[in-house]
């Protein structure tokens, strides 16, 4: 780490501040320069502990940056992590408050819902696929409490890897019945089409995703544990929402699910 404890104490606290005031702040690393993705991490470590002394509930953890895309765009080689807590999520065809976020984004993704736990390291895509209880089709919402989305990796690891919500379908499948990487999920705005992708953009398999992040955490020494919801990636590009969007993902054999931006 580069930057002072009490720095980044700082920064958890403004982080905080602008998801709770919906006010937007400028990127972390602008304002406490030499910010770097070990302090970011320890920056969304101290509001999980924050969240969690509050009553809040870890329920999984989300996989970013695994399209290649999205890496090169923001100049990295590997993707990052953040932490979902239960108040996250939305019934499948429920309502998010579009007023309550600051610049909400869509994107679908398969939901991996644990049933044996998984620590690295040395954890295989085999490992992942036998701890798997099942599949189900989600929708993640990202958010930006960084005014405008100008964030670098170190921005968007502080801010919990962008995460605000989660909508995952009452449709259980079992891990066997999917081909994890040619599987082709569509999303749609409106009851229109506007992207689709095969899972095999997530890394690959999204699997290899949840390998990944199992690995990741145990160097920390957390596991992830049965029960826990993973997303592993996004399989298309996320779109922009706002107020009266009702946005879709369908996948193959997965099937539908869906939310209201109210």
């Amino acid at each position: 780490m580069t930057v002072p404890g009490e720095a980044l104490a700082e920064a958890a606290r403004a982080l905080a501040a602008a998801e709770r005031d919906r006010a937007a702040i400028p990127p972390p690393t602008e304002t406490w320069p030499g910010l770097d993705t070990a302090d970011a991490y320890e920056i969304q470590l101290i509001n999980t502990r924050r969240r969690i002394a509050a009553g809040e509930t870890v329920r999984g953890h989300k996989v970013g940056l695994t399209s290649a895309a999205m890496q090169r765009m923001l100049g990295v080689d590997q993707p990052d992590y953040g932490v979902l807590f239960a108040s996250m999520f939305t019934e499948d065809g429920g309502k998010v408050a579009a007023a309550d976020l600051l610049a909400p984004k869509a994107e679908i993704e398969i939901a991996f819902v644990l049933r044996d736990e998984l620590r690295g390291p040395g954890v295989t895509v085999d490992d992942v696929l036998a701890a798997t209880d099942h599949l189900r089709a989600a929708i993640e919402i990202v958010d930006s409490r960084v005014a405008d989305w100008r964030i670098t990796l170190a921005d968007t690891v502080a801010d919990n890897a962008s995460s605000a919500g989660v909508v995952i379908s009452e449709r259980r499948v079992p891990v066997g019945d999917v081909d994890l990487e040619r599987v082709e999920g569509r999303l749609l705005k409106g009851g229109e089409l506007v992207e689709r992708g095969p899972g095999s953009a997530v890394l690959g398999n999204p699997a290899a995703a949840v390998a990944w992040l199992a690995n990741t955490l145990g160097e920390r020494g957390v596991s992830l544990e049965p029960g826990h919801v993973v997303l592993p990636g996004a399989c298309t590009r996320a779109v922009d929402v706002v107020a009266g969007d009702v946005v879709t993902g369908d996948f193959d054999v997965l099937g539908p699910v869906s939310v209201t931006f109210g």
